[in-house]
């Protein structure tokens, strides 16, 4: 076999449609484009639009409602604040407060507070100070033998 002899697979090269190219191309004079209207002219672009009826996307209700002053918290998995505990990132001799959370680098900033899920699982004896966390995230705390205290966010500030 020799250089001239490369050949690509039948049928995976294949020529571009050139369109406007006269007659004998069988793509000439409006290109494909059927004729007149807008949409045979170039710089169209009617998306959603349906010849005058009201489009579907207006036709149908608005649906859901996004609360303006909803509080957005900041979540911590119990698994990784474990993991943070054994890496010696927090001490949990001391109490753990959100700010505490933050130095370390588990969360990254604060928002409307911190929340604890219990994702994963915990044995270390801790006292934990936040702004929100579930029934399950507290359960097991205070089965690994330490506390967890929810604070309001409005006394936090």
């Amino acid at each position: 076999m020799r250089l001239n002899d490369l050949r690509d697979n039948p049928g995976a090269n294949k020529k571009a449609k050139r369109v406007g190219r006269g007659p004998g191309s069988g793509m000439g004079k409006t290109g494909g484009r059927g004729i007149k209207g807008q949409k045979s002219r170039s710089g169209v672009a009617i998306k959603g639009f349906e010849g005058g009826q009201m489009p579907l996307y207006q036709r149908l209700p608005k649906r859901g409602f996004n609360k303006p002053n909803r509080k957005q918290f900041a979540v911590v998995n119990l698994g990784i604040l474990a993991k943070f505990i054994e890496d010696g990132k927090i001490d949990p001799g001391k109490p753990v407060t959100e700010d505490v959370l933050v130095e370390s680098g588990l969360v990254r900033r604060k928002l409307d507070g911190v929340r604890v899920l219990a994702k994963g699982d915990f044995s270390a004896k801790v006292d934990l100070q936040v702004t929100g966390a579930s029934k399950s995230a507290v359960e097991a705390v205070e089965k690994a033998g330490g506390s967890l205290t929810v604070k309001s966010p409005a006394a936090a500030e």
